[in-house]
């Protein structure tokens, strides 16, 4: 294509079909907040409204304080980037910024500069994104922990306009040879750039093609351009260039689907919305995917005269473009690895981020608040999760497939939900189960150390976390006949792996349960329990289970599955079971005709992909086998679990991404497995009914006793009491239903019992004591 003779329609239509291939959905925005650290620059570039000269009684820099409070503001309104912007090395021009430098305790700007941003990474958890100008590889690396991402225009490269009588003449740092090694020492010292073009100051289309190329080349080399904008020159009074024209649109719009031609896929393309000549709707015309950073908080410092559009605004603009608008982070998703962030920004990213590298949504927090407010209906249908919608249930859907249904926004959500909740509603009608039921956890002793765990305990008191306990058989059986006593049909058990505990433990544990209560079914033993049993009998897993089930266990819990996959197994629990020892548990118990729920443990370090790894890994164990009654999402509550407070964890889910789980897995395991169950210690009682319309049926247990979730940071009730069970189910529009474990009826004495269930007594957790071992 000859960029230069082909029609601007041809060219723009071009430009799109490029886009979409790479970005077929959203457009993206940064919430940002603005931090003119100062308006002093050593460059004049004639064009600028930004740079001010020093004048009396005015301060030279921002100060921390000043800084700091900008960026609490930010983040009180949900942005997640703070964007430092700045002149250029103003202290080699003017002697009021050395000595405002001085008094501050530095030698330089950018020292300065890294001081205030590591001061906003940390007390506000912002992301900083930092524009200094041309910088050396060894600057790049001393600002680096400081900044999840940089930034530099590169303009243009035309020498026109450096030379006297162009807007860059006088301003070193406008060289295009300086502009040039900034770009690649940033790709050297694995800084994720920003990089981008004015368009209308003088300089050729052949100018602006010879600028998209050096950077085009550039990424070759180093692979480090996220973005590259194209931003059109609009003239301003108080400068030299106020009777300049301003950029003919066309002009920038050809500059734009130009650089989307250019450019390999992956960058991203933007164009600052409050500069559009029309809506901004010609410019996703033209083929952005991205409208840069727009902050509810401060007025774009560089163009002032320009306000910045509602987000309502720019989401209705979007969708009518056939888009749909999402928030993004400062650092792109493909960038949010150790390869391109600095140890010390790790905790901000991750803790800023979704499961798909996009900002985190709301204030939402699994176990702590009940509910958010859901998308909403706005956006444009994307055709591909509609195709996927379509192919459910005439055959398998791929990991791919499965994990584009975790990407659905806005419109697209609801329509996900909807689909899951007419599968809900085909298996199980109207009704909406839950079982009593008293968890037990007999000790939170742990020789593990899987890193999202804020439950178990070693052998010493941590008195930061809690006292370590082991229950003595005498107050075990009470807690079993005072379950049974208040209407249970069911004791979940579930404990640390205590090194002193054996195969035996487990079965004398199963022969207490029956002795207390005869008639209860136990519900006992995750996998990871089941491996340490028979590993300490020596015995193979089929003939354990077969003892455990002549000692009264009924079925298994599906716990220790987190995400069944053994490269994140390896980073949350690396001497836990591996993916394929969770599996032989399972094949062994269904093999024997024991049935157990499925679990999954999300929001951590994962992402979509691994998901729908899970939910596929799940469908083909149940095709061959059959033996799972239930799948149970378990969104990570991070509050006090240890990876979360060492700050190599996400926050958990968001409440979109959670509610999703439960109606993906609902359409993934549809004709598999009849029951998806919300846990309404991690989502709250609103949540849970949010859940209930996404293809959840089943409420849980009302359990009596909490410890492992609360352990973790969660806040909702030790019991749900079945009073309040049928009274969220009727006023989520279902037909309360108690069951038994594996869905059978419950009969009516243990209904009235249940009912009328006395308070629980007082608990005592026995002492860390040794066991000898069987």
């Amino acid at each position: 294509m000859n960029l230069f003779d082909t029609p601007l329609p041809d060219l723009m239509a071009a430009a799109r079909e490029r886009r979409d291939k790479a970005f077929p959905a959203l457009t993206t925005y940064s919430p940002k907040v603005f931090i003119p650290l100062t308006k002093l620059c050593r460059d004049v570039c004639h064009y600028c409204t930004f740079a001010k000269p020093p004048r009396p009684g005015q301060s030279v820099y921002l100060s921390p304080e000043e800084v700091l409070a900008i960026a609490r503001e930010g983040a009180g309104m949900g942005c997640r980037e703070a964007l430092f912007t700045l002149g250029e090395r103003p202290e080699l021009r003017y002697r009021a910024a050395r000595e405002a430098l001085d008094a501050l305790g530095f030698d330089s700007t950018l020292q300065y500069l890294a001081h205030v941003a590591a001061l906003v990474r940390d007390e506000t958890g912002l992301l900083p994104h930092l524009n200094p100008g041309t910088l050396t590889l060894g600057e790049f690396r001393m600002l680096r922990p400081a900044a999840a991402s940089m930034g530099m225009m590169l303009e243009s490269l035309s020498q026109t306009l450096f030379q006297r009588g162009g807007p860059h003449f006088g301003s070193p740092d406008k060289d295009p040879a300086a502009r040039l090694a900034t770009l690649d020492a940033a790709g050297a010292a694995r800084v994720p750039f920003t990089t981008g073009l004015l368009v209308g100051i003088g300089e050729t289309r052949a100018d602006r093609i010879e600028a998209l190329e050096a950077i085009r080349d550039s990424h070759a080399r180093h692979g480090h351009v996220q973005e590259v904008i194209v931003q059109n020159f609009m003239p301003k009074a108080d400068t030299r260039m106020r009777d300049h024209p301003p950029a003919a649109p066309d002009d920038h719009l050809w500059s734009i689907a130009v650089a989307r031609l250019i450019l390999p896929p992956e960058i991203s393309v933007q164009a600052p919305p409050n500069l559009a000549a029309g809506t901004g709707a010609e410019l996703i015309e033209a083929g952005i995917n991205d409208w840069g950073g727009v902050s509810p908080v401060t007025p774009d410092h560089v163009n002032p005269e320009a306000p910045w559009p509602e987000i309502d605004t720019l989401a209705a603009i979007t969708a009518g473009a056939g888009k749909t608008l999402a928030p993004r982070l400062t650092i792109y998703p493909r960038f949010q690895s150790e390869d391109w962030i600095d140890a010390r920004m790790t905790k901000a990213v991750l803790r800023s981020a979704d499961g798909e590298g996009l900002s985190f949504e709301g204030g939402w927090t699994p176990g702590v608040h009940d509910a958010a407010p859901l998308p909403g209906g706005g956006g444009a249908p994307d055709a591909r999760i509609a195709a996927v919608l379509d192919a459910a249930g005439t055959r398998d859907l791929t990991e791919d497939e499965i994990a584009l249904l975790f990407t659905a926004r806005e419109g697209d959500f609801h329509r996900v939900c909807a689909h899951a909740d007419a599968l809900r509603r085909a298996v199980n009608g109207d009704a909406s189960h839950y079982v009593v039921t008293r968890n037990i956890n007999y000790t939170n002793v742990c020789t593990y150390g899987c890193r999202f765990c804020a439950f178990s305990k070693g052998r010493r008191t941590d008195a930061l976390a809690g006292t370590a306990y082991d229950l003595d058989l005498p107050e075990f059986e009470r807690r079993v006949a005072e379950a049974w006593d208040r209407g249970a049909t069911e004791v979940c058990l579930q404990g640390g792996i205590h090194p002193d505990y054996t195969g035996q433990t487990y079965l004398d544990l199963l022969r207490a349960a029956k002795r207390a209560a005869p008639g209860i079914h136990v519900h006992a033993f995750s996998p990871l329990e089941i491996t340490q049993g028979a590993r300490t009998l020596g015995l193979p897993l089929a003939d354990y289970l077969g003892m455990l089930r002549e000692a009264g266990l009924g079925s298994l819990p599906g716990t220790a599955a987190e995400i069944l996959d053994d490269g994140i197994r390896a980073r949350i629990a690396p001497d836990k079971i591996t993916t394929a020892e969770w599996f032989e548990v399972m094949e062994a118990a269904h093999g024997l005709g024991l049935r157990s729920t499925a679990t999954i443990m999300y929001g951590h370090v994962e992402g979509y992909i691994h998901w729908a790894r899970h939910l596929s890994r799940l469908a083909a164990h149940q095709r061959r086998f059959g033996g799972f009654t239930e799948f149970v999402p378990l969104p990570f509550v991070a509050l006090e679990a240890p990876m979360y407070l060492k700050g190599e964890a996400r926050r958990g889910p968001t409440f979109r991404e959670a509610v999703l789980m439960h109606a993906v897995g609902r359409i993934v395991l549809h004709g598999l497995i009849d029951h998806v169950q919300v846990s309404w210690v991690k989502m709250g009682p609103e949540g849970a009914a949010a859940c209930l319309a996404a293809g959840a049926d089943d409420l849980g247990g009302t359990l009596m006793n909490e410890s492992i979730t609360r352990a973790a940071g969660a806040i909702h009730g030790q019991e749900f009491a079945p009073h309040r069970m049928e009274a969220l189910a009727r006023d989520a529009g279902r037909s309360p239903r108690q069951r038994t474990t594996l869905y059978g009826p419950v009969p009516q004495e243990r209904q009235l019992r249940a009912m009328q269930a006395a308070p629980l007594a007082q608990m005592t957790n026995t002492p860390l004591r040794p066991r000898l071992r069987a």
